[in-house]
C-alpha cells in the first residue's frame, strides 16, 4: 500500500472536476414593524444590477468566520459601538446548496447563513455590491441566483425557531414589553396575534421571560397602567411551544 506521503506527492486534483464554495447570508431585522431583509444590487456579473443576499467567495478562513465577514462588510458592524451590535446578533448555519447551474460561472457550492439582530444600521455596499439596503421581505423576489428559494428557507426556519425558542428576543432591547414582543412575532409570522392570549402564553412558558421589576416610561398601548418590563429568561427551548395561530388552527 502507497504511504500517506507518497500519495499526496502524486495527487494531482486537476484530475477531478473544479468547485468553488461561497457563503450567503439572510440577515432578518425589523424596521418600523416590518419584517426586513439585506439585499445588495450586484454590481458585477453574472448578474449585474440584479438584487441578492449578501455573499461572496470563501478565502483562506472557515465558512463561519465568510459568513460573518460578509455580514459586517454590508452592515458596517466592525468597530467602535456598532461592533457590540454584532455581538447582540443571533447566528447560526441555515443549509448548503449545490444544484449544477445554480451559478453560471463554475459549478459552485453556496453554504448559507441566517443572521437575526433588533437594530442594524443602515448598510453600506461591499467591494462587489453597487447598493445594499433593507427591505420588507414581501417585497424581496427575483432575485439572483438561487437566492429566492434561500430567502424562503431562511424565513421558514426563522418562524418555526419563533415557536419553540426564545429566540424571538433577539429581536427586541435588553428590556422589553410584552406588547414589543409580541410586535416581534406578528412580524416573522405575517399573522396578527390576540394581545390577551399572547400574554398568557408566554408567562405561563417557564424561562421564557423573567420581569425586571420595573416598567415602561409610557403606558400601554391604550393608555391605562405602564407596562412591565421583561428579560430574555434561561430557556433554550419553549415547552409548551407557542405555535402560529395558523398552524394551530391546524393541529386543532
Amino acid at each position: 500500500m502507497v504511504d500517506e506521503a507518497s500519495f499526496l506527492a502524486g495527487y494531482d486534483p486537476r484530475a477531478y472536476p473544479s468547485v468553488a464554495v461561497t457563503v450567503d447570508v439572510v440577515a432578518l431585522t425589523i424596521r418600523d414593524g416590518k419584517l426586513c431583509v439585506l439585499l445588495v444590487e450586484r454590481g458585477e456579473q453574472p448578474f449585474a444590477g440584479h438584487r441578492a443576499l449578501p455573499g461572496g467567495f470563501v478565502r483562506e478562513e472557515t465558512l463561519d468566520e465568510a459568513a460573518l465577514r460578509e455580514l459586517a462588510e454590508e452592515t458596517g458592524l466592525t468597530s467602535g459601538e456598532a461592533a457590540g451590535e454584532l455581538d447582540r446578533v443571533h447566528f447560526e448555519q441555515l443549509r448548503t446548496y449545490g444544484n449544477p447551474g445554480r451559478d453560471p460561472r463554475m459549478r459552485i457550492v453556496s453554504v448559507a447563513y441566517l443572521a437575526f439582530a433588533p437594530h442594524l444600521p443602515e448598510p453600506t455596499a461591499g467591494s462587489d455590491a453597487a447598493h445594499a439596503y433593507w427591505v420588507p421581505v414581501e417585497e424581496a423576489k427575483d432575485l439572483a441566483f438561487d437566492h429566492d428559494q434561500i430567502l424562503a428557507d431562511g424565513l421558514e426556519r426563522a418562524r418555526d425557531k419563533l415557536e419553540y425558542t426564545p429566540l424571538a428576543t433577539a429581536f427586541v432591547g435588553t428590556d422589553f414589553t410584552i406588547s414589543e414582543l409580541r410586535q416581534v412575532y406578528a412580524a416573522v409570522w405575517g399573522e396578527e396575534l390576540h394581545a390577551g392570549n399572547f400574554h398568557r402564553k408566554v408567562l405561563s412558558v417557564p424561562g421564557f421571560v423573567e420581569s425586571t421589576g420595573e416598567t415602561a416610561a409610557r403606558g400601554g398601548e391604550r393608555g391605562g397602567p405602564k407596562a412591565k418590563l421583561y428579560r430574555a429568561g434561561d430557556a433554550r427551548l419553549l415547552h409548551p411551544a407557542l405555535l402560529r395561530p395558523t398552524r394551530e388552527d391546524r393541529v386543532r
